[in-house]
């Protein structure tokens, strides 16, 4: 007698069948998306940890408390990295976050910024207003309000004023490290020039300035 016919597996034991050889199988596993996050906040790290130091440093007046101040923000911004990328704009959500631990430290120890008065903050107001002060800038130099006036500016136009005169940036430097748009670092600049000669009783730099 012969074999009986073979019989082809149904739709269902095709279904089993394929299921236990799946089972046999190493399950797939996603790549964990811890490989890539250092990765992308190293890069960041590269680019803006040196003039943090910088704008921390100018203060709290301190090379090793510049040093904690920023590596505390940075370890803040890497334990919520995820959350940070989700935000419009990484550069800008960062430098708020580093601002935090500034204003924070500087609350802690009851101090006052450090650039208050020093040679480089002098210098870069000067080339700040050098068109606006003219001849009127010996009067400022001996006023104890000069910082109050840079001070009093909105945040936005403080960090633009800080980054691109004090710490010499250039325009472009400043909009990606702020992570705004060049033609706004400009026109927070003559927006702080116009806030600062008003300040300052610069009758005739306001009077140009309009």
């Amino acid at each position: 007698m012969g074999q009986p016919p073979t019989e082809l597996p149904t739709a269902a034991g095709a279904v089993t069948a394929a299921g236990r050889a799946a089972a046999l199988r190493p399950p797939v596993r996603p790549r964990p998306r811890a490989r890539r996050t250092p990765v992308t906040f190293d890069a960041f790290h590269e680019y803006h940890h040196k003039l943090w130091l910088r704008y921390a440093h100018t203060h709290v007046g301190q090379r090793d408390a510049a040093r904690s101040v920023v590596e505390e923000a940075c370890a803040d911004l890497l334990r919520n990295w995820d959350h940070v990328l989700e935000q419009e704009s990484v550069p800008g959500y960062a430098w708020t976050v580093l601002k935090e631990h500034v204003h924070g430290w500087l609350e802690q120890h009851g101090r006052e910024p450090a650039m208050v008065g020093t040679a480089a903050f002098q210098a870069a107001v000067r080339k700040l207003l050098v068109h606006e002060l003219r001849d009127e800038f010996a009067v400022i130099e001996s006023e104890l309000g000069l910082y109050a006036a840079i001070a009093e500016l909105p945040d936005r136009q403080y960090d633009v004023v800080v980054v691109r005169y004090v710490l010499g940036r250039s325009d472009r430097e400043v909009a990606q490290y702020l992570g705004i748009e060049e033609a706004t670092v400009r026109s927070h600049v003559r927006h702080a020039k116009r806030r600062l000669a008003r300040h300052l009783n610069l009758a005739g730099a306001v009077e140009r300035e309009g």
